[in-house]
């Protein structure tokens, strides 16, 4: 599977999760809420940190969950990656439970600000897969969006 068709995968799963809701009456607020019932990621959890609309969820608002998971503002630009974009993404998603997108963000720059460089993609998937991925140990204070490692 390509790391776009995973992605995709991805984009459909949260999707999926994200239809398991069931209102649920709320007597201290006096209104209805929304339970998930999600077998592959944290929609309680992404609700709240992306602020989103639960009346109006659509498989290009999950898309764009994916997106911003992995270091992309938006679905149309990481279509538009490139190989080398794509395949860090895709590490990126199997290993947030190590590094949460924005502290890869922080390292990578760092790592160019003391090396007086800006890195090409095929670089940074290299120290990536270097420093992440072949290493275990690195432990992400952020929680992991995922419910299981695995959710292809």
């Amino acid at each position: 599977m390509t790391p776009i068709e995973y992605l995709k995968l991805q984009a459909k799963n949260l999707f999926r999760d994200f239809k398991t809701k069931t209102p649920v009456f709320d007597e201290v607020l006096g209104d209805y809420l929304y339970e998930y019932n999600p077998k592959y990621f944290d929609i309680d959890r992404i609700v709240v940190e992306h602020d989103l609309d639960e009346e109006d969820f659509s498989l290009m608002n999950a898309q764009h969950i994916i997106a911003l998971m992995v270091g992309f503002r938006k679905w149309t630009e990481l279509v538009k990656a490139s190989d080398a974009e794509l395949e860090l993404a895709k590490l990126l998603f199997d290993n947030q439970h190590k590094i949460y997108i924005d502290d890869w963000h922080d390292y990578i720059a760092d790592a160019e600000d003391m090396n007086g460089t800006a890195f090409d993609p095929e670089s940074r998937l290299e120290i990536f897969k270097q420093v992440f991925v072949d290493v275990d140990g690195h432990d992400s204070v952020f929680e992991d969006y995922r419910l299981n490692k695995r959710t292809g």
